[in-house]
């Protein structure tokens, strides 16, 4: 029977998100598990999929409106269900919409946002319901440039996503074009902040403010694992990269130091049995972190299908919410700009994170004698609260003593 979609909580905690897209039209089947929707969340695009099958009969959002976690955003049915059913529906939940085309300005009243708040300004009186009047300041719309539809002409949150959708332009409302300002010096480029960029942002800071960070840096001989990649790579059927092994490696050397494979809460230390790595991947819009499930139980093929495939839909915008939370370490290289060593910022509640150096011929010491080999730096960034400085060097040691002796990899 006909069903109302609403705005599923695509991030924790969070209290509203954005209709990026609808990737179905109106009328058109679906099955279940197929995307539907692509959702804008503070950390990434989302594809919301279908839990069912079923046919999207109308749409309650649209796209570019950002809506709240629970609000109705579609209206979904089943074989030989029609228009009669879609208003019946909206009756019976008490949410009313515009007749008209599908262009038609929306006139969506859900019983969450009934009660009515009062906005004073120095022209006139005018009523908003606080949801409206929240997301006419989110966009810095002044209320009396809206039209209220409510009882009485109040502004209700359908007003202010029409005039998003239908005065404010037709890109996204959480979304901005770069903008030259004109000064002394040249001018400059504004360019707003995204919602992943704010994200990070306010992550970063929290975590460099409150998370008591200390640092290991080992330089490590590549010459042996890049050897291995070569012989590896002809014969393998997917091609195995550097993370892939790295990440390999630092599976493997929590199984030589469980102690190490550990998050913090306020309440408590989490120790792991399986290896979830976040690896940071850059995009247009900013860093994001999907994680590599169970890297502990993988082969090489496995892995470096896994991460390729997380790492190409995270650059265009397709990964889903579960695919970027719950790792447990992360690993961030930088080696392919040609940097040598830096220190990363923890991913809390992860309680280390290793940075990767760029691989590079430099003279060492073995046995007694000069000799030039590829050498990579690994920089550890660990939480204190959670990992002791000789915890944290121990699993390093073991980290390091298998990067440089590469053949348990095949054994």
């Amino acid at each position: 029977m006909a069903a109302i979609m609403r705005m599923p909580e695509v991030l924790a905690n969070a209290t509203e998100a954005i209709i990026s897209k609808w990737l179905i039209e109106e009328g058109t089947s679906f099955t279940t598990g197929q995307p539907i929707a692509e959702v804008e969340t503070e950390k990434a695009l989302v594809e919301v999929v279908a839990e069912s099958d079923g046919i999207l009969g109308r749409y309650l959002a649209k796209n570019g409106a950002t809506t709240a976690v629970g609000d109705p955003i579609a209206v979904l049915l089943v074989s030989g269900e029609g228009e009669s059913d879609i208003e019946k529906l909206l009756a019976s939940e008490n949410i009313s919409v515009d007749t008209g085309t599908s262009d038609s300005k929306p006139q969506l009243e859900s019983k969450s946002i009934v009660e009515t708040s009062e906005i004073v300004s120095s022209a006139a009186r005018i009523f908003a319901s606080p949801l409206a009047r929240r997301l006419a300041k989110e966009n810095s719309i002044e209320t009396r440039l809206l039209q209220g539809t409510g009882p009485g002409g109040r502004i209700v949150k359908a007003d202010v996503l029409f005039y998003l959708a239908n005065v404010q332009a037709t890109k996204p409302v959480a979304k901005s074009e770069p903008t030259f300002i004109p000064s002394g010096n040249g001018g400059y480029v504004a360019i707003a902040h995204s919602p992943m960029r704010k994200a990070i942002a306010r992550r970063l800071t929290e975590s460099k403010s409150t998370v008591p960070h200390f640092y290991l840096t080992a330089p490590v001989i590549a010459d042996d694992l890049l050897n291995l990649r070569k012989k590896l790579n002809e014969w393998s059927t997917k091609k195995v990269s550097v993370t892939d092994l790295i990440l390999k490696t630092v599976a493997a050397a929590f199984s030589d130091v469980p102690n190490a494979n550990v998050i913090w809460t306020p309440e408590e230390i989490r120790r792991y049995n399986d290896v979830d790595i976040s690896i940071a991947v850059a995009t247009d819009n900013g860093l994001i972190t999907p994680v590599v499930r169970s890297v502990n139980q993988m082969n090489l093929t496995q892995l470096a299908t896994a991460t390729s495939d997380l790492i190409d839909r995270a650059r265009i915008g397709r990964i889903k919410q579960n695919e970027i939370e719950g790792g447990t370490f992360s690993v961030t290289n930088l080696g392919m700009f040609g940097t040598d060593e830096f220190s990363a910022i923890l991913n809390p509640p992860q309680s280390a994170i290793l940075a990767v150096g760029a691989a590079k011929e430099k003279p060492v010491v073995l046995n007694g004698k000069i000799e030039i080999r590829s050498v990579i730096n690994f920089t550890l960034s660990v939480d204190h609260r959670a990992i002791d400085g000789a915890l944290a060097a121990e699993w390093l040691a073991a980290f390091v003593k298998r990067f440089e002796n590469p053949m348990w990899m095949v054994i």
